[in-house]
């Protein structure tokens, strides 16, 4: 396996839109999935606590961030995605314009 990242991101905090944007996510588009496996994603959970969400993706050797924008922006089915889910996420404080999901950085390694 590859490495691990990291991200976090808020949902709007409201009730309604965070049930639909977990509802969304138990049926992710079929040609979503598939970009995100033609790009090197080997896996990935989103967890939410409230508001926030955080999102860990472990890729395959070699993966390139690069790479996967432009596999995302070659698959007319994403930009659709990301609009949609759009209406539920809200950027976190800080985040730079055009930016959704930030990565985080760990400062704990159990194994370390």
């Amino acid at each position: 396996m590859g490495q691990r990242y990291c991200y976090a991101l808020d949902l709007k905090n409201d009730p309604v839109l965070m049930a639909e944007y977990e509802e969304h996510h138990l049926a992710v588009w079929p040609e979503i999935l598939e970009m995100m496996r033609e790009a090197g994603i080997a896996e990935m959970e989103i967890y939410r606590i409230e508001n926030r969400l955080f999102m860990i993706m472990e890729v395959t050797d070699g993966f390139d961030p690069e790479h996967k924008a432009r596999v995302e922006a070659a698959e007319p089915k994403s930009a659709s995605w990301e609009a949609l889910m759009w209406k539920y996420q809200q950027a976190l404080p800080g985040t730079k314009p055009g930016e959704k999901w930030r990565e985080m950085k760990r400062i704990f390694d159990f194994k370390a």
